[in-house]
């Protein structure tokens, strides 16, 4: 149904000759890499010292006893086998790109609310401002750990709304650098928009000076940029965003519910981003990440680790039955399993993986900038798009009970939602032609995630 875009650098090699005859042979440099490592012991001096004759201390996290080295990739295992070293790996990288994007330029009468909204019962129609839950979000704060904000930030969203004073951009990793460093104001100057999409769901954003509704208008997003204007980036550098958010919520931030969105993942999960979420969760934040757009080939990390809230994409059969459909269209009520479908993209649950709900992740309309300080708007979709959606509803659930858990929060939302069974659905492509979707069992976690009736179960 969907088809995978993927830019390839073109790459020019320069081979140099060596003129000169019998010169001894050079010896290779070792190749260095970027470790990442968790201790079993507090980080003092001492421990230190002895792993900088494996390589080169780049970065020291105390709260969760990790740290990062640069070394030769033939000392990794030597490392691993250190009495105090609970874990070490290579820095593993992430990914938060779009599975698919759609330019649509005719926007022409709208409302206020979207067919998304309306399928999770935010709204109760699409159109007009039709809000069908009580709450807003107001004081829960989101983390949005992704590319940050496009420069045009305050074009798209209410300066109230993001807070500025806790935004940061972390960079580095991975490689051969292995180095983590703060990035002053880089957040807001991101030309890859990924992260303003995902904080358009949360929060609703102006096209134009037309508002559009929000998951949690209300609430406040702190962006936090852990990924490059690729939309890449390392797990080293996503476990210090972590720690840093975790660390708001132990210090300005304890009085407030704090919720962490990651629209991001890779195929491993690494030691270091582990220690990170059970350090956040411990300080009470709630954590929500995507699934991963990896289809049957199993689900990405950190959404597959047990203690994280992790969001499959969906998408509504009404889709493309006219030009207007994502905002003229209503979603029908009650909701009903029949008029949703998993998008194939969407990361199946392996072995040993834990998938919890699905949300709308298919064809989500927000604000894309192609262009730095041009406003545009695209349809996206993937898990990115999905999982804003279940951090926006648990807002909401923290707004009503700000002692939300993340476990209460995460079984709230498995136990409310709307069960979708194994099937098939023939769905409208934008091109008119018809797909039939289908999918099994492992695909949709407890089933879709819905802001009413999680509410109602929230104490």
């Amino acid at each position: 149904m969907k088809k995978v875009f993927v830019l390839v650098p073109l790459v020019l090699a320069v081979l140099t000759f060596n003129s000169g005859q019998g010169a001894p042979p050079q010896k290779k440099p070792p190749s260095m890499i970027g470790v990442n490592v968790v201790l079993n012991v507090d980080i003092n001096q001492a421990v230190l010292s002895q792993l900088a004759l494996y390589g080169k201390v780049r970065d020291v996290i105390y709260e969760i006893r990790a740290l990062t080295l640069q070394c030769p990739a033939s000392n990794l295992a030597l490392i691993q086998r250190l009495p105090y070293v609970a874990a070490a790996n290579p820095d593993a990288e992430r990914n938060g790109a779009p599975v698919d994007s759609v330019p649509y330029p005719d926007f022409t009468t709208f409302g206020w609310s979207t067919w998304n909204l309306d399928a999770i019962n935010v709204t109760s129609d699409t159109g007009g401002n039709k809000r069908q839950v009580a709450y807003d979000g107001t004081g829960v704060y989101v983390a949005v750990l992704d590319t940050g904000l496009v420069d045009s930030w305050r074009q798209y969203f209410p300066q109230e709304r993001i807070a500025v004073q806790y935004a940061r951009s972390f960079g580095g990793g991975g490689g051969e650098a292995a180095v983590v460093s703060e990035q002053p104001n880089k957040w807001e100057h991101d030309q890859n928009s990924h992260g303003t999409h995902v904080t358009s769901t949360i929060l609703g954003y102006s096209f134009y000076g037309t508002p559009f509704n929000g998951v949690a208008p209300m609430a406040t997003v702190i962006p936090v940029k852990v990924l490059n204007q690729n939309g890449r980036g390392w797990s080293s550098v996503i476990a210090r965003g972590i720690t840093y958010v975790a660390d708001l919520k132990a210090g300005p931030l304890a009085g407030y519910p704090v919720v962490i969105n990651m629209s991001l993942g890779g195929s491993v999960l690494d030691p270091v981003e582990q220690a990170a979420i059970d350090y956040a969760i411990d300080n009470g934040v709630i954590i929500v990440a995507s699934a991963g757009n990896n289809g049957t080939w199993g689900m990405g990390y950190p959404g597959a680790y047990a203690p994280v809230i992790s969001v499959g994409a969906a998408g509504w059969i009404g889709e493309w039955q006219d030009s207007s459909w994502w905002y003229a269209r209503d979603v029908a009520d009650p909701s009903s399993a029949d008029d949703v479908y998993i998008a194939d993209f969407s990361s199946r649950a392996l072995a040993g993986q834990d998938l919890d709900v699905a949300a709308p992740g298919s064809w989500v309309v927000g604000p894309y900038q192609v262009n730095s300080g041009q406003l545009s708007y695209y349809f996206l979709g993937g898990t990115s798009m999905a999982t804003p959606h279940v951090a926006g509803i648990v807002a909401l659930m923290a707004q009503k009970d700000p002692e939300l858990t993340a476990a209460e929060a995460e079984g709230i939302l498995e136990t409310s939602a709307i069960p979708l069974a194994a099937g098939c659905r023939t769905i409208t492509n934008p091109d008119g032609t018809t797909t039939e979707v289908c999918w099994e069992a492992d695909a949709t976690g407890a089933g879709l995630a819905t802001a009413d009736a999680a509410l109602a179960a929230t104490p």
